[in-house]
């Protein structure tokens, strides 16, 4: 699931007060939408090269195109101002308390193009935007289970249901460990090969447990038992015995998962009755945190195995 597109409305609302944002002339492009994570700095577009002007982004004018613009005169300037603000911009976002030459707001008016200022930088105002849009437009998917960090590891916890998931994650908060989700997990993909789980609003810190029913976590537990939002960096699954499958039992064979086209360690843990499966939660947890420090233990030993078989067959 992937976000289209986002209102002018919708990113002033959500960034007024973090970009420090005021209106210039009015609200006529609030319903206009931009459709890409990336911002555009014209200043190309306002020496007449249009060729590659990407209008349909958010339009950050910084000292240099206000400078620029400072420079020309007259019919000068209104050519370059209305090369760029003749496209169906969103809107345009001024920094650093630039005051824009009158015949900008004039022909952005005229286009139904609203003007923003901020006394930010260019460079925070780019920052603080890219982050935002790159949290509405990324890829994101529901995983039915539950997600913790264990030990500093995003664990996420899949299996059918009643296969006992809010038990187990239930069990490794009691054990001092943080909920992340319960249930409904919204996973989105973070750059190019990271995710990252968060709670739906409105299940957010609290767990269903059959028999006993819905429980808030940060009520029961504190709020160092719970967190927002954490990367996955581990799943483990967990099924009934199947006695007709080979579990792993040695470890070389990594099995991964892919979410949103990013692989991600799967451990299939089976069900049985006496198995202590929060303590191997737990192992799991710590072992990725050594693959992730470049310790493979089942590599290593086998490794020393086999250089201990060569050793006794040369002896």
């Amino acid at each position: 699931m992937k976000v289209q597109y986002i209102a002018v409305k919708d990113l002033y609302d959500a960034n007024a007060k973090r970009v420090r944002l005021s209106i210039l002339n009015n609200e006529s492009s609030f319903e206009r939408k931009i459709f890409e994570k990336e911002l555009h700095r014209p200043g190309l577009a306002l020496s007449g090269f249009v060729e590659v002007f990407t209008y349909w982004r958010v339009q950050i004018m910084g000292n240099t195109e206000i400078g620029y613009l400072n420079t020309l005169h007259g019919k000068e300037r209104i050519r370059a101002i209305a090369s760029v603000l003749g496209f169906d911009l969103p809107c345009i976002i001024i920094t650093n308390n630039n005051i824009p030459p009158d015949e900008l707001l004039e022909i952005a008016d005229e286009n139904g193009i609203t003007v923003f200022s901020t006394p930010l930088t260019t460079t925070t105002v780019t920052h603080h935007l890219s982050e935002f849009l790159d949290g509405i437009f990324a890829d994101t998917t529901i995983v039915h289970g539950s997600m913790l960090e264990v030990f500093g590891v995003g664990v996420l916890i899949t299996g059918e249901s009643a296969i006992g998931k809010s038990e187990l994650a239930l069990d490794l908060i009691e054990r001092g460990h943080q909920l992340v989700a319960d249930d409904v997990v919204h996973v989105t993909k973070v750059g190019a090969s990271q995710l990252e789980g968060a709670p739906s609003d409105l299940l957010a810190h609290h767990m269903e447990i059959r028999g006993l029913g819905i429980i808030d976590i940060r009520k029961l537990f504190g709020i160092r038992a719970v967190r927002g939002k954490k990367g996955v960096e581990v799943i483990v699954h967990l099924e009934k015995w199947d006695d007709e499958k080979e579990y792993e039992r040695i470890g070389m064979e990594e099995t991964v998962r892919e979410i949103l086209d990013v692989p991600i360690p799967l451990i299939t843990l089976p069900i049985v009755p006496g198995k202590n499966i929060t303590i191997i939660a737990e192992a799991v947890a710590l072992n990725q945190k050594l693959k992730e420090q470049g310790t493979y233990t089942a590599r290593d030993f086998n490794e020393r195995l086999i250089a201990k078989m060569n050793k006794s067959e040369s002896d």
